[in-house]
């Protein structure tokens, strides 16, 4: 069997730049333990499947490493960079029907995609002990959401951060977000998720679905530009609307290729 495979930075301008994911199109879905399998092989932070449904509609999955995701933004970003490329889209917005509902991406003239995703919900809570020993650092304030998130007091803090992965493995959400205020934009995140056998995630889009309503409200702005710093590190732009986060960002292609099983 011979299954199409393309690698896409996402969130970057430039090659080597951003988050790298890898896409998958096929014509139906594969057993999920194969999915997993090339998922693990592939050993990106997330490998996108995508199966056509009508239209401008495809169905989509995300795999880590080790395991399946409910919500993936960079590899959606990767996908919808990938289908408008290919000119499998009719329109300028492609809608992607996922464990978290539709995500439309659409894209803009300058080439930048937009992705359109829920804002998740969050509440304050105390620092679980296994969250300060793996940072090191005590945070100003600590959230829970899917992931935990904890607010340091500058960018300088959150690039010095070097954390005990075997710490952060003791926590019961999905991985960890690290955020400050930025020098040269609103703020700057840093994203670990070793749960799912990512250390670090380059450039995390499903991270800015937690974040960018908590600084919208202490920032009283709607349109943020923000700065993931991993070393690869990559620029979006969140804009808050309603109860929906609206990331912005670009993407280039990579390679092409096909995997034979």
């Amino acid at each position: 069997m011979k299954i199409q495979l393309a690698q896409v930075d996402a969130f970057a301008e430039k090659v080597f730049q951003g988050n790298p994911a890898a896409i998958c199109t096929l014509e139906h879905w594969l057993d999920e333990s194969l999915m997993q399998s090339i998922a693990t092989e592939n050993n990106l932070s997330e490998t996108a499947y995508v199966v056509k449904a009508t239209g401008d509609q495809y169905g989509i999955r995300w795999f880590t490493p080790n395991g399946e995701v409910d919500l993936c933004g960079h590899a959606t970003l990767a996908t919808a960079h990938l289908l408008f490329e290919r000119n499998q889209i009719q329109g300028d917005t492609v809608t992607f029907q996922s464990k978290s509902g539709p995500l439309p991406v659409r894209r803009y003239e300058d080439g930048q995609l937009e992705m359109d995703f829920p804002a998740q919900e969050f509440e304050h809570c105390k620092t679980p002990e296994a969250l300060l020993s793996g940072l090191g650092v005590t945070p100003v304030e600590t959230y829970r959401s899917m992931d935990y998130m904890a607010v340091l007091k500058s960018q300088q803090d959150v690039i010095d951060c070097s954390p005990r992965l075997d710490s952060l493995l003791q926590l019961d959400q999905r991985g960890v977000i690290i955020t400050a205020p930025g020098i040269s934009c609103d703020f700057v995140s840093r994203f670990f998720g070793p749960k799912n056998g990512i250390p670090e995630d380059p450039v995390t889009g499903s991270a800015h679905c937690i974040l960018a309503p908590y600084w919208a409200n202490r920032l009283n702005k709607k349109i943020m530009n923000a700065h993931q710093i991993s070393k690869r590190g990559g620029k979006l732009t969140c804009e808050i609307k309603d109860n929906r986060v609206l990331i912005k960002g670009h993407a280039i292609t990579f390679m092409t290729g096909e995997i034979s099983i």
